[in-house]
């Protein structure tokens, strides 16, 4: 995720410089077709695009926020792992009398929610947290990070059974757990129900068609200057739709997803401290972007 805005500003310009490269070229054919061939064919009304452009801000201002909604939904989403994921450190420490190893679990578990959400393989952080036979069940399933959840969930019942502990401080863990795997599932459903196809593509194609035809009206007008206006309006409908194209998938490896190696390692580091492990450091931005 991009925390530092002139990084971020020349983030989206690189970006945006191979079409803006496409368009300018094009925009120099049209007016040389124009004002050197005199192609007659090429006087276009003027009125249809102002009317094409004005629509085609709308649509893209539709999908650009129905993407940040998916993207604001993911992290308010991870915000709850996090608040949770501290809450059941606390809880373990002091309703449970201590498990050490399943803090380090609780730990492990938003580096598995983060893999699997990017369909990555297991990590580093995941192996090098949970006790190996953990592991191995674990990544024996499909679902690592529900299986996580469980194995965390019957650590408990055995220390409530050792220990003799009241149910109602059972139920208190158990409804932290309910509340995690709840929000693993609306992470999930955003995962695998992606924006239908009106939204994801539609958009793109109809901002590459109006970069086509806006220099051929805009050349009678605006003549041999016709590329500098003509390449400025269409960079910022391509810089539109891409970041809408960049929003609408949160979890991908892009500099514009959720920054889910830094939320994951911040909740590591809140769950080791309180048990005397030393965590590792935490993660910092690197040229403007959090990972």
């Amino acid at each position: 995720m991009i925390v530092n805005r002139p990084h971020g500003l020349a983030i989206l310009f690189r970006e945006s410089l191979p079409p803006l490269f496409i368009l300018t070229l094009w925009d120099f054919v049209v007016v040389i077709l124009f004002q050197i061939y005199h192609q007659n064919w090429m006087e276009q009304p003027s009125l249809p695009v102002p009317l094409m452009g004005t629509a085609l801000a709308i649509f893209l201002s539709m999908r650009n926020n129905a993407a940040y909604n998916r993207w604001w939904e993911g992290r308010t989403l991870w915000g709850a792992i996090t608040n949770n994921c501290r809450s059941f450190g606390r809880e373990a420490a002091t309703l449970l009398g201590g498990r050490p190893d399943l803090a380090r679990a609780m730990a492990a578990y938003p580096h598995v929610l983060r893999a699997a959400l990017r369909g990555d393989p297991p990590n580093e952080d995941a192996k090098r947290l949970l006790a190996p036979e953990m592991y191995e069940k674990v990544f024996s399933c499909s679902n690592t990070a529900n299986m996580l959840l469980y194995q965390i969930g019957l650590g408990v019942r055995e220390e409530v059974k050792l220990r003799g502990i009241d149910g109602a401080v059972h139920g208190t863990v158990d409804r932290i757990l309910s509340d995690i795997a709840n929000a693993q599932g609306g992470l999930e459903r955003i995962k695998n129900t992606p924006l239908p196809a009106q939204y994801s593509m539609l958009p793109e194609i109809a901002t590459h068609l109006f970069c086509i035809i806006l220099p051929l009206s805009a050349v009678q007008t605006l003549g041999w200057i016709t590329p500098l206006g003509s390449s400025i309006i269409g960079m910022l409908f391509q810089m539109l739709d891409r970041s809408g194209r960049d929003l609408q998938e949160p979890f991908i490896k892009s500099v514009h997803a959720l920054p889910m190696l830094t939320m994951a390692r911040t909740i590591e580091r809140d769950l080791l401290q309180p048990i005397g492990d030393i965590p590792p450091p935490a993660i910092q931005a690197n040229d403007g972007v959090q990972p």
